[in-house]
């Protein structure tokens, strides 16, 4: 009886598609109750595996691994807050400013050691990596903060060591979060890096909470959150790292899928920056610094909840929709002469399509040949070749990579090396963290635009090196506004620029050193290109050093005088500025031209 039925239900149910009278509409109205029940079991059924989908799964733990890079470079970022503390100990060690310029070049200068974190992974898992970065950064910043509590006695070329192993511990935490966005993303590696890096630039603005929170007075407090706050977040990162899931290719609405949520996410961190850049400066007693700093906890973990978000609304369309549409249950009427038109129409398109891919096969064919003969000796023949050490330093095109990250993202970083001393000598020392905090979030800004490349390409196509070049036009504008005018509205406005051109340069290089030179590179590749950081930090920083230590005896006879001797006034830095900004003008010259 059982088998009866399970064969004449096919024909009852044609049936009802083809006759109309109004006495067999009871049977529609009873199948179409049962069909909604069965399907409502099968919603629960598929609510609940999709929670252990969740869980479990491996698309949740790509974006449980994405979030735990967020934290990483959101708290990792310990060289943007030297300003907050370099007078303080520049004044506990007794030294010039030529001195301290050397200190800030030591911290750069382990950047120049960063390739060895590419090494090391060839060799460690990336959890023991990035442990070793939280170890290098708790000995290098917490013995700092012992000699500038004055705790300890160390000479100058031991701090200068201390500053050196911190610097590279940044560089190693930056690698471990790169190969992370390479492994977990390969289809959206460039939103995954950019949105990832921009975290990097708030770093200063959340320890500027955390400081104000617990002791607005301790410009040292600053060394102690750099030792040991890296070191806890990487405990927290610890565990979506173990779990990474297996590398498998994505399908189309996957893809699409995971734009929405890259979108989504950017939007929070645009929100993140926002709260940052205008009310952390609210921050005026304890408790209200208390109270910012976790309402900025709270913006960094809601990032943990748009993937689920995400998710529950494709599984509510896929099913819970999908099961009230009426078209399930037999009501669409379709006629055969009709569905045998819509065959014959997909398969004469199919074969249309055939026909056109393989012209335009043979066509891209026959144009590379005009395309070798293009190509000289020494340029890029294909973005996305894989280029080894050897191979990328005999590139000319990356030299004039080189070159232009030199005179752009570079100068930015100096630029906030010496922030501290910069607003001190125009009379704005009281503002230092104020700043600090406002070269920060411009930067993150900076670096989330960098994605701008990304979600407009299907519209306006534009080369990611055009984008560079673009970005480093605002450098000297800022450098000269800083050189002309010495008052506080000019000095806001020149850091602001300063951190959104720098930020983007360095955001987008790593995606550019992907793209030119191979993604499975770029571990080693991104530390080469960056080794002309401490490099600008040594020539820029021993520029305005020497300028500034000039200067100290010439205004008006003046010397002022405390534990170390500090110039004041406009002149300290002005022919450093006019340097860097001409400088500056060389890079974007070389971007914009026609050169390969």
């Amino acid at each position: 009886m059982r088998t009866h039925k399970s064969e004449s239900e096919p024909r009852i149910r044609k049936s009802l598609l083809t006759r109309s009278e109004p006495g067999d509409w009871w049977w529609t109205k009873t199948s179409t109750v049962s069909v909604g029940r069965r399907s409502r079991r099968r919603s629960f059924l598929s609510f609940v595996r999709l929670s252990y989908k969740l869980a479990m799964a491996g698309q949740s733990r790509k974006w449980m691994i994405l979030v735990a890079t967020i934290w990483i470079q959101a708290f990792t970022g310990t060289n943007f807050d030297f300003s907050a503390y370099s007078s303080k100990l520049k004044s506990v060690m007794g030294i010039s400013q030529v001195q301290l310029n050397y200190l800030a070049v030591a911290s750069d200068f382990g950047k120049a050691f960063g390739w060895s974190s590419g090494l090391a992974l060839m060799h460690l898992p990336l959890w023991v990596v990035m442990f070793m970065a939280a170890l290098m950064g708790f000995v290098g910043y917490g013995i700092q903060w012992f000699v500038i509590r004055n705790v300890i006695s160390l000479p100058y070329v031991l701090v200068f060591l201390l500053c050196l192993l911190a610097g590279c511990s940044i560089c190693w935490f930056n690698t471990v979060c790169f190969v992370l966005c390479n492994r977990n993303f390969t289809a959206n590696r460039a939103l995954a890096i950019s949105l990832t890096v921009s975290f990097n630039g708030v770093t200063a603005a959340l320890y500027t909470l955390a400081a104000n929170s617990i002791n607005p007075s301790s410009d040292a407090l600053y060394l102690l959150l750099n030792a040991t706050v890296p070191l806890l977040t990487s405990f927290a990162a610890l565990i979506p790292i173990l779990r990474q899931p297996s590398l498998e290719p994505l399908p189309p609405d996957a893809v699409q899928r995971d734009n929405v949520i890259f979108l989504l996410l950017n939007f929070i961190a645009v929100i993140t920056g926002l709260y940052l850049l205008f009310l952390s400066s609210a921050s005026t007693t304890q408790m209200s610094a208390c109270f910012l700093l976790a309402g900025a906890i709270f913006l960094l973990v809601l990032p943990l909840f748009i993937p689920g978000i995400v998710y529950a609304r494709d599984w509510f369309k896929r099913t819970i929709h999908s099961s009230l549409r009426l078209d399930r249950s037999g009501f669409i009427l379709v006629d055969d002469a009709d569905l045998e038109l819509h065959k014959e129409l997909s398969v004469r398109e199919g074969s249309t399509v055939s026909l056109l891919n393989g012209y335009g096969s043979s066509f891209l064919a026959k144009s590379e040949g005009c395309c070798d003969t293009v190509v000289g000796k020494d340029q890029l023949a294909m973005l996305g070749e894989e280029h080894p050490a050897w191979l990328l330093v005999r590139r000319l095109d990356f030299w004039l990579y080189y070159i232009a990250y030199f005179c752009g993202g570079t100068v930015g970083l100096v630029y906030s090396n010496n922030l501290g001393q910069i607003a001190q000598s125009l009379g704005h020392s009281s503002q230092t963290t104020t700043l600090i905090t406002l070269y920060s979030s411009f930067s993150f800004f900076g670096r989330l635009l960098s994605a701008a490349p990304d979600y407009i390409r299907t519209k306006v196509y534009f080369a990611r090196t055009g984008w560079l070049a673009m970005a480093l036009i605002p450098t000297p504008i800022a450098f000269f506004l800083l050189a002309g005018s010495g008052s506080g509205i000019a000095l806001h406005a020149g850091t602001a620029i300063l951190g959104l051109s720098s930020g983007f340069i360095i955001a987008a290089a790593v995606s550019i050193t992907s793209e030119l030179f191979g993604p499975n590179s770029v571990g080693v590749n991104h530390n080469i290109l960056i080794t002309n950081i401490p490099i600008g930090s040594l020539l820029y920083g021993l520029l305005a050093a020497v300028v500034y230590d000039a200067n100290i005896d010439t205004f008006n006879g003046i010397v002022m005088t405390t534990d170390s001797e500090i110039c004041m006034g406009k002149q300290c830095y002005f022919w450093t500025f006019i340097c860097v900004g001409c400088t500056s003008l060389l890079g974007t010259g070389i971007k914009l031209s026609p050169l390969p």
